[in-house]
């Protein structure tokens, strides 16, 4: 996953050499909530364990068991998920169709799809509330930079860092898309509503596929009439145009940008988000 600001065309720029900020790209690494209440939570992923054992993944070992003569017995969710990424990663990195791919067909890849998503939005998306806002330190960064680039050209001052680019993993990417408010479904996704969920937003390898990207581009408008109309902000996400999460515009100025996300920029401390509940502790009186 890969984060790209551009604040202007550069045809050569020399790079500085890279620094290693993993409290700012590995967030979740360093966020003692989300570690104690997700990442070691043994709960906290209830509806992926629930769906493991629901009809839909039910049927599906039952068709592969039968397809590879074994006792349906001997299969278990976590090995038929084994073999669908061997397929699945062998046609996305080799483009070699792998033979077990023939063990599937488009219904049982839809629920395999399904399987995965729930994972990720129970620990990297909407299933709870820290998983977004442990990222924004990440958030405000950016925007800092963006900041920074507004102020220099103000001052008609050359851009002292045109391109930032920034490298981390999907597990980045999806907790910072979420907090900005892309890919919300209407209901959460459970192990209870998969037929209810076929046509959701929230599709973890559409919107992190391999060597995935956001790019924000500031752009100056030289005949801008007003100072607000002067620069403006567009997203993309993996190459390609990214509208609003609040609205369908492509476009937005930057002024209006930071004002839908006045509360993320100002308001959202991470030590704060972060600190675990304080038990209230009693003693008794002697």
């Amino acid at each position: 996953m890969c984060l790209f600001q551009l604040c202007g065309l550069v045809r050569y720029m020399e790079c500085g050499p890279p620094r290693v900020n993993d409290k700012l790209m590995r967030f979740f690494d360093h966020c003692e909530k989300f570690l104690t209440e997700v990442e070691k939570n043994a709960t906290a992923l209830y509806h992926v364990e629930a769906f493991k054992t629901g009809p839909e993944m039910q049927n599906i070992l039952k068709k592969v068991a039968a397809t590879l003569q074994v006792p349906v017995n001997d299969l278990n969710a976590d090995l038929i998920q084994v073999a669908f990424f061997t397929c699945s990663f062998d046609l996305a990195i080799k483009g070699v169709k792998s033979p077990w791919c023939d063990v599937f067909d488009i219904d049982d890849a839809k629920v395999l799809e399904y399987l995965n998503d729930l994972k990720q939005y129970w620990k990297r998306g909407y299933g709870y509330t820290i998983n977004s806002r442990s990222s924004c330190t990440l958030f405000q960064d950016i925007f800092q930079h963006l900041d920074k680039a507004v102020e220099q050209k103000q001052r008609s001052q050359p851009i002292s860092s045109p391109v930032i680019l920034q490298f981390g993993h999907a597990e980045t990417l999806l907790p910072l898309l979420s907090l900005m408010g892309y890919f919300k479904d209407k209901e959460p996704l459970t192990a209870y509503n998969y037929k209810e969920q076929m046509h959701r937003k929230f599709r973890s390898g559409h919107i992190v596929p391999y060597a995935s990207n956001l790019i924000f581009v500031l752009y100056h408008c030289e005949n801008a009439k007003t100072p607000k109309e002067q620069f403006r902000v567009q997203m993309l996400l993996n190459e390609k145009v990214l509208p609003l999460a609040y609205s369908p515009e492509t476009v937005s100025f930057y002024e209006d940008l930071k004002n839908h996300y006045k509360d993320i920029l100002q308001s959202c401390q991470t030590s704060e988000e972060c600190e675990l509940a304080k038990a209230n502790s009693t003693s008794d009186e002697l």
